[in-house]
């Protein structure tokens, strides 16, 4: 492991001064002699890492003003490649496993040996200096892996590509959320490729494509005679992943059982086949997408919390096409050039400039994959060199409808109004969740209920 600077700064923040102190005082005089700068605010604190740059932030958890986790997930936008370790007293351990799936690095419950904080803050600085490594090895080799397959210039996709590329090399699950067709596949091959694993294979399995019970041998593999049909043996997407990457798409269409046996394999590393015996070590990555609200599905019962905790130790948001305007020329090429390949003797050979509007005007609620179909069947019809919208789906050149619902027509509910404004807002700054949040005055979590459809629309 790479070994973190001498001049490393650390910023250390606890509202108990003798805490500060303590804390300050064996960081300047440890072997590394870092550069501390402590304070008793939590506010300024976050105003520090917003003007100066620091590698490392050592913080507690309650405090007044900005608590520990409210600082953290700050700290996670405004200094993201800055470590954090958190202190905490054992009463509030639960919290502390929270940061940790808020982007934290370590925990360490008061009272805690000074060697012990410094041992985990030389492994965090290490781990920073060696990602940094391999970046700039990247961009010196003129390699981009992540964004290979996934072509983006707008400001949401650059704000998401840029998780990815932090997650990349972290070896651990991964949960890809987005609406069907935005590309949560292409974007689990490109975390793949850009890891350590990326020599390994990469295995996709659909678990909303077939039942249960052949689902399960296809996780988790069968021996000879395990059931009817069973003529031969088969290992099971695990054990052909192994040293490399498993996806599981549509996770959320799991049965409850095989959830089970799925959190079992995740928590033991080992995986047993049907009707075998034994129980075989894997080594696999694993990722997972879906469309679904997997919070609201655990609420049903429809699904595990436990294995939710173990599959989101990282969640990541694909944006919507509609939320990434900017995006669609660069797929429009991508896809006019492939389909061509597949249909050489089409006279297609760019898209027009009144269809190229009208593929940026629409809303695309399938997304990337139907704006794939608009572009195949542009090639496949048009007559002329420059395909025009009459080329195109007649649901892509139909007007859309206004977003946001203005004081005129039919009087609607107040929760159904502040549902469209809430989405008028979000389209209007490019789906930025979080500036829309800032826009608007209100919490994520406040955002995300507004942006419910209401219990009315869906049982009607």
């Amino acid at each position: 492991m790479s070994k973190p600077s001498v001049s490393a700064r650390v910023l250390v923040v606890d509202d108990q001064p003798q805490m500060v102190d303590a804390v300050a005082d064996a960081l300047r005089d440890s072997e590394r002699g870092y550069d501390v700068v402590a304070t008793v605010s939590s506010t300024e604190a976050l105003a520090l890492l917003t003007r100066e740059p620091f590698d490392a932030l050592i913080t507690d958890l309650r405090m007044p003003d900005l608590d520990g986790l409210e600082l953290i997930a700050a700290a996670r936008r405004v200094a993201p490649e800055c470590q954090i370790l958190v202190m905490t007293a054992f009463s509030a351990v639960d919290t502390a496993v929270e940061s940790i799936r808020k982007g934290a690095y370590h925990y360490l419950t008061k009272p805690f040996k000074m060697a012990e904080l410094l041992l985990f803050l030389e492994r965090a600085l290490g781990e920073t200096s060696l990602l940094r490594e391999t970046k700039a090895l990247r961009r010196a080799l003129g390699e981009n892996a992540v964004a290979a397959g996934v072509p983006f210039v707008s400001a949401v996709m650059r704000e998401t590509m840029a998780i990815v590329d932090r997650v990349a090399d972290a070896d651990i699950p991964v949960l890809i959320l987005g609406e069907t067709g935005t590309g949560k596949g292409v974007v689990a091959r490109a975390i793949h490729g850009a890891s350590n694993r990326a020599k390994g294979p990469f295995v996709t399995l659909n678990c909303a494509a077939m039942p249960e019970a052949l689902l399960e041998s296809e996780l988790f593999g069968h021996v000879k005679g395990a059931f009817t049909g069973a003529a031969s043996p088969r290992p099971g997407v695990f054990v052909e992943a192994s040293s490399g990457t498993l996806f599981l798409d549509e996770i959320g269409e799991m049965a409850p059982p095989l959830q089970a046996k799925l959190l079992h394999v995740l928590e033991s590393r080992t995986v047993r086949p049907l009707g075998g015996t034994g129980e075989r070590a894997v080594d696999v990555r694993i990722l997972a997408a879906t469309h679904r609200d997997l919070r609201a599905a655990v609420e049903r019962g429809a699904f595990r919390q436990d294995l939710l905790y173990r599959l989101e130790v990282v969640s990541l948001e694909i944006p919507p096409l509609r939320h990434r305007r900017d995006d669609i020329p660069l797929f429009v090429a991508r896809f006019l050039e492939a389909a061509r390949g597949r249909h050489p003797k089409s006279p297609v050979t760019e898209i027009g400039h009144d269809a190229l509007k009208a593929l940026i005007d629409h809303d695309w609620p399938g997304n990337v994959r139907e704006l794939l179909h608009a572009v195949e069947r542009a090639v496949l019809l048009g007559r002329a060199s420059s395909a025009t919208p009459a080329d195109l789906p007649p649901s892509v050149v139909t007007p859309r409808a206004a977003t946001a619902t203005l004081f005129t027509g039919d009087v609607i509910p107040a929760r159904d109004l502040q549902r469209k404004y809430a989405a008028w807002a979000l389209e209007q700054l490019g789906g930025r969740k979080m500036l829309t949040c800032e826009k608007l005055g209100i919490e994520p979590k406040t955002l995300a209920r507004w942006l419910e459809p209401s219990k009315t629309n869906d049982e009607g």
